[in-house]
């Protein structure tokens, strides 16, 4: 039975999970945070691990090793199981044995009486959406992908930086698959309200080794960056996560640029992909429709076309 304490259930205790349930105690954003992990050891010894910081942060959440059986009561399940990427540089590659932990993760979640917001981080998260969403028979709006979230954050980043300016001022959104194929709106991306193209039209003396296409290069293998470097990528990702947990179990009505089901938007429908999309207590409240120009349609069908074709070997 459902009470009124908020309560989150992270699936998968490697780097992310941890990562993302040591976020959620930080900001105290739920009363109650569940690691469940097919290595119970190594979700024990994450939690006792946070637990051993809460004192430190003036919370008091409660975070504990859990199962299945756990999601029952839960306001939102987190996918972060995966496979690994084993050196590949295309999420896509992980497709078939991410595809199995999940066909394995959902049927006893669901066996739980879980009736609450599925947030999937698990690569290929479109594809893998989708499959969640087949799987346990929710409605579209109560499953979500990560998408384009983070990709969205590092190209105002980005920008941020050409500009000398707070992230926060930029406006911009990155549609498309979460993967090689993403697609940057440039119509749509603003800094300080003005368009960015129409600012380095304006500034080619100041700007004017300002590159768009290596802009879109370090914005599409940023993640590729990290994992070279450091072999995995946690902080980026767990931020973005906490951030849609937040904008949910506080029913903020945020926009973000997550994987969602389209149903007709952008002239797509029958998958899942990177859109802008307010989100609330109940999930995807409404996707955002931007009025793209020509090519950049073409671009974002081209990338729903590879999502499409990875379901397809579902």
């Amino acid at each position: 039975m459902k009470s009124n304490i908020t309560k989150v259930v992270i699936i998968g205790a490697g780097a992310v999970g941890a990562t993302t349930a040591y976020s959620l105690v930080v900001k105290g954003i739920a009363a109650e945070v569940v690691l469940v992990d097919i290595n119970k050891e190594k979700a024990q010894g994450e939690v006792w691990d946070i637990q051993h910081s809460i004192d430190f942060q003036n919370r008091n959440v409660r975070i504990k090793v859990g199962d299945y059986k756990e999601c029952g009561d839960a306001d939102i399940v987190v996918i972060t199981a995966s496979a690994p990427m084993d050196g590949e540089t295309n999420r896509l590659m992980m497709l078939e044995k991410t595809a199995t932990i999940i066909r394995n993760i959902i049927p006893p979640v669901m066996e739980s009486g879980f009736d609450g917001i599925f947030v999937v981080v698990s690569n290929p998260v479109d594809v893998m959406a989708y499959l969640v969403k087949e799987l346990s028979g929710l409605p579209k709006n109560r499953v979500i992908g990560t998408g384009t979230i983070l990709e969205t954050a590092r190209l105002k980043q980005k920008i941020g930086e050409i500009m000398g300016m707070d992230p926060s001022s930029i406006d911009a959104c990155v549609l498309g698959e979460h993967g090689d194929t993403m697609m940057i709106p440039w119509s749509h991306v603003r800094a300080g309200g003005k368009n960015f193209l129409e600012i380095l039209s304006d500034n080619r003396d100041m700007l004017q080794e300002v590159d768009i296409d290596s802009i879109v290069q370090q914005t599409k293998r940023a993640g590729y960056y990290v994992l070279k470097s450091k072999g995995n990528t946690q902080y980026g990702i767990a931020g973005a996560v906490t951030g849609i947990v937040a904008a949910i179990l506080g029913n903020e009505n945020k926009l973000y640029a997550v994987s969602a089901y389209l149903e007709g938007e952008y002239g797509i429908e029958g998958i899942y992909l990177g859109v802008p999309a307010i989100l609330n207590r109940d999930g995807i409240k409404d996707i955002g429709v931007f009025n793209l120009n020509e090519e950049e349609k073409e671009q974002l069908i081209h990338s729903a076309d590879i999502i499409r074709n990875s379901i397809e070997r579902l």
